[in-house]
């Protein structure tokens, strides 16, 4: 990426409905030569331009080892955003990126990996998922634990049985009781409350959705004797230049574009105790 303000156009060759409010759109850039030279590491995201309304940072949620298809899992949550649900396959619009830090995925080697996501959450997870898929003879064990407010949240549910079969544990649970939902009932942290951890102190935790979930699921893993430094936490901020120019996203000494949004929990621990930041 050798000017970071240089928009090139993508055109949106699939989109999926996912859950209520989010769907899937998976992008392909226009120019061949940029095309083929596209790569991004999981975890690190996009700015997406709609003319006339601006731009939103939005998570890569595909495969980084697939060339040549950008695929971002969208909620609706404001002008940008919503101006995209509008979009349909064959319409394009402007990218820039990819920007941030990436999860861990060179320190996962013969150790166990735990991931957690609520909601919308497990979209910059999933490109983890496909790294484990593609590679998991490096890995001990894999679990996804998922939850969301209800049912219709479970975001790639589709995909679960898949990923099961390929050698990925997924353990889903949902808020609040609904008809016809015969799974676990309460918040994600209990799922991980009851995760069988032979061996603690190797495990690697990577966890992302709302701010107060991603909190008390690293102190449930400290508690189940998880080191702190092998916990990391995805946040989100309103970023508008994605280089740490604007100061939109700080997030006490750090900008969340360019520092982020992946960290390591202790270093961003204390911050994350004051509520309303």
């Amino acid at each position: 990426m050798s000017n970071p303000w240089q928009l090139s156009s993508a055109r949106i060759v699939e989109k999926t409905a996912e859950t209520p409010g989010v769907a899937t759109y998976v992008l392909q850039l226009t120019d061949d030569s940029l095309r083929r030279r596209f790569q991004f590491r999981p975890g690190q995201f996009n700015m997406l331009y709609v003319p006339g309304l601006g731009e939103a940072a939005i998570s890569i949620s595909g495969n980084p080892i697939q060339e040549g298809l950008i695929p971002h899992t969208i909620r609706e949550a404001g002008n940008v955003t919503h101006a995209i649900s509008s979009l349909s396959t064959g319409d394009t619009l402007g990218l820039r990126g990819p920007f941030g830090s990436s999860w861990p995925t060179e320190l996962c080697e013969d150790r166990d990996v735990i991931l957690v996501a609520g909601g919308i959450g497990l979209a910059p997870l999933r490109p983890v998922i496909f790294d484990m898929l593609s590679n998991r003879d490096r890995y001990r064990r894999c679990t996804v634990l998922m939850g969301a407010r209800d049912p219709s949240g479970l975001l790639y549910e589709s995909d679960y049985e898949d990923w099961k079969r390929r050698g990925v544990d997924v353990l889903v649970t949902s808020d609040r009781p609904a008809d016809g939902w015969h799974g676990n009932v309460g918040v994600v942290t209990t799922l991980l409350d009851r995760l069988p951890l032979p061996d603690p102190a190797s495990a690697l935790l990577m966890t992302c959705g709302p701010e107060v979930m991603m909190w008390y699921t690293a102190q449930t893993a400290v508690a189940r004797g998880i080191a702190e430094e092998s916990i990391y936490v995805s946040l989100e901020r309103n970023m508008n230049c994605a280089i740490g120019l604007c100061g939109h996203c700080q997030f006490g000494p750090h900008f969340l574009c360019k520092d982020g949004p992946v960290f390591r929990f202790d270093k961003v621990a204390s911050i994350l105790r004051i509520s309303d930041l």
